[in-house]
């Protein structure tokens, strides 16, 4: 890619950015407001009667998963409702597409932009859950934003995937309650993934959700980190570049029609 191309990207990363700082606290607040909520109600309450979960108190087993999981959701509700505002409602893109800018160039910068945020709201969350003691190693911290970029580029790409299909705003919900919601609640956030049956789990396995709380898991348990970095995040590199090379055809087709 030409320094050029990369160039314009970044305008469109920097033009998010601008709009999402402007209500900074609005925006945020849902991201670290759940995962705190479901520590509070699942860990601290249901936690009280499951005292061993692999090895782990049920608050220690969540919090991986749950850090991860907002990686999951802002990729997601950025690259569907959010780039299919900006795409049919604003014509944000339509105004781009008049510069220099090609489509490419905007699919590349959103990815920036969603790689950026997943990352640091990964590492935001996990803040938090250094404060109830939840992360063993807080060296190995800093590699949460690697897991929450990744995450985010393979579901930013379903995202992505979802704005060049659906026909109007009103089907993000059937993709959300189909498809988001199962990856959620069934990637080993809430329960060990190996209790879940062979097909189950080789389906959960073929999206970056479940990769990337394996590899969060390592981080914060201080167990395995060096097995669960390369097994993992390679399926997740791989699993990014179908995905996103899909959703990058799918989206420049949909914004030059």
């Amino acid at each position: 890619m030409k320094l050029s191309s990369l160039g314009l990207a970044l305008h469109i990363t920097r033009r998010n950015w601008t709009v999402y700082k402007k209500d900074f606290i609005a925006n945020i607040s849902p991201t670290f407001a759940d995962p705190l909520f479901f520590i509070l109600s699942l860990g601290l309450g249901l936690g009280a009667y499951i005292h061993d979960l692999s090895g782990k108190t049920y608050l220690q087993f969540l919090a991986p998963g749950l850090a991860v999981s907002t990686a999951l959701m802002t990729s997601f509700f950025e690259t569907s409702y959010g780039f299919y505002v900006r795409m049919t409602f604003e014509n944000v893109y339509k105004a781009m597409l008049t510069t220099p800018i090609n489509p490419r160039e905007v699919i590349l910068g959103e990815f920036i932009w969603v790689a950026l945020k997943g990352a640091l709201m990964c590492l935001g969350v996990s803040l938090i859950f250094v404060c109830f003691g939840l992360v063993k190693n807080l060296a190995l911290l800093p590699l949460v934003l690697w897991i929450g970029a990744l995450v985010a580029l393979g579901c930013g790409s379903l995202g992505l995937l979802a704005s060049a299909y659906v026909k109007n705003i009103n089907q993000f919900q059937s993709v959300y309650s189909f498809f988001i919601s199962p990856l959620f609640f069934f990637s080993g956030i809430f329960f060990p993934i190996e209790q879940m049956p062979e097909a189950a789990r080789t389906i959960a396995y073929f999206f970056p959700l479940a990769h990337g709380v394996k590899i969060s898991q390592a981080v914060y348990w201080d167990e395995n980190v060096g097995h669960a970095l390369l097994f993992h995040s390679s399926a997740m590199i791989a699993q990014i570049l179908v995905l996103g090379f899909l959703a990058m055809r799918a989206i420049e087709k949909r914004l030059t029609n």
